[in-house]
């Protein structure tokens, strides 16, 4: 792979790196959701889940499309509901790991003493 390829898919992996991003993402999921459906499982300003739409937009995961005045988002493709559940799982894991090492740690703990 070339470096220009590691770049687009840094960039990639970083336009994914917000948390409002993430749940407009997992909202979607559902199916196409107008613009005052995602402000009001948000709770967001109108202006910040504006920018952040607009950054999903740019990237092509997700479209608009107007009816009457209302815009309604939705995946552009199945292939972000399929890598959000792969991370939903590795994270799922990873937290299942640190939970794990988590309870050994506190049954390992000395008393405290005076």
């Amino acid at each position: 792979m070339t470096v220009a390829l590691y770049q687009a898919k840094a960039e990639f992996f970083r336009m994914l790196g917000h948390p409002v991003r993430i749940r407009v993402l997992e909202l979607l999921q559902a199916g196409p959701t107008p613009v005052r459906g995602l402000l009001a499982a948000l709770e967001v300003e109108p202006s910040s889940l504006s920018q952040q739409l607009a950054v999903l937009r740019r990237s092509g995961i997700v479209t608009a499309t107007r009816e009457g005045g209302t815009v309604v988002y939705e995946l552009a493709g199945g292939e972000v509901a399929d890598l959000l559940r792969s991370a939903r799982r590795i994270l799922t894991g990873l937290l299942a790991d640190r939970t794990v090492l988590l309870a050994e740690l506190r049954a390992t703990a000395a008393p405290d003493g005076p």
